[in-house]
């Protein structure tokens, strides 16, 4: 298997590239980053830690490793989460051993996270890159979030009050991806891990 290129020429390999992927609840991270490993199998994606219950057809240490609260809160006091945060009522968190590992090999990153996470990582590793996934428009991000059907009527109407939370905090971001095709976003996503983009000011 060939390891994803980036603009490092041979002989120029220093630590890999993180690249952080955010945005709002139900705006397809995790339909994306599917895409991504299919289509360039080569991409290595941080797998992160929740406490919540596996929706139908997760698999554990693919989409997440599911861990209980007793169990998730031992880590955070091991200190083995390069962050971690509560997200409508569960704990999630990235291992961070397995990410430094990584990029300690010279090969790029991807982690996908919520807003707060994705904070945090900024404040611990600031030369990452960061990127926005946003909807094509609010009115199709709340047909994704109320017809998501995997959740409480209640929490699905909280995570639209968080989503708009969320969506504010696009600027904080250096570079936005519309997700109006999984496969656009995807491919992206891959060009942006290859060629990263610089910070975005302000």
């Amino acid at each position: 298997m060939t390891e994803l290129a980036t603009e490092a020429g041979p002989g120029q390999r220093g630590p890999g590239r993180l690249t952080v992927l955010s945005g709002p609840s139900g705006v397809g991270k995790g339909t994306v980053i599917a895409a991504v490993r299919r289509r360039h199998p080569e991409v290595w994606v941080s797998v992160s830690c929740t406490t919540r219950t596996p929706r139908p057809g997760e698999t554990e240490g693919v989409q997440y490793h599911f861990a209980g609260l007793d169990e998730f809160h031992k880590m955070v006091e091991h200190g083995e989460f390069l962050e971690w945060a509560r997200y409508a009522g569960n704990l999630y968190g990235t291992p961070r051993q397995p990410l430094l590992d990584r990029l300690a090999s010279g090969v790029p990153a991807v982690l996908e996270i919520e807003l707060q996470g994705a904070r945090q990582v900024r404040q611990a590793m600031p030369e990452a890159q960061f990127v926005f996934l946003a909807p094509p428009s609010w009115t199709e991000l709340e047909r994704r979030l109320i017809g998501r059907g995997t959740e409480p009527v209640d929490l699905r109407w909280a995570r639209l009050d968080q989503a708009k939370v969320e969506l504010s905090a696009e600027s904080e971001f250096d570079v936005t991806i519309v997700n109006d095709d999984v496969g656009r976003a995807a491919d992206g996503l891959v060009e942006l891990i290859r060629f990263p983009t610089p910070h975005r000011e302000g």
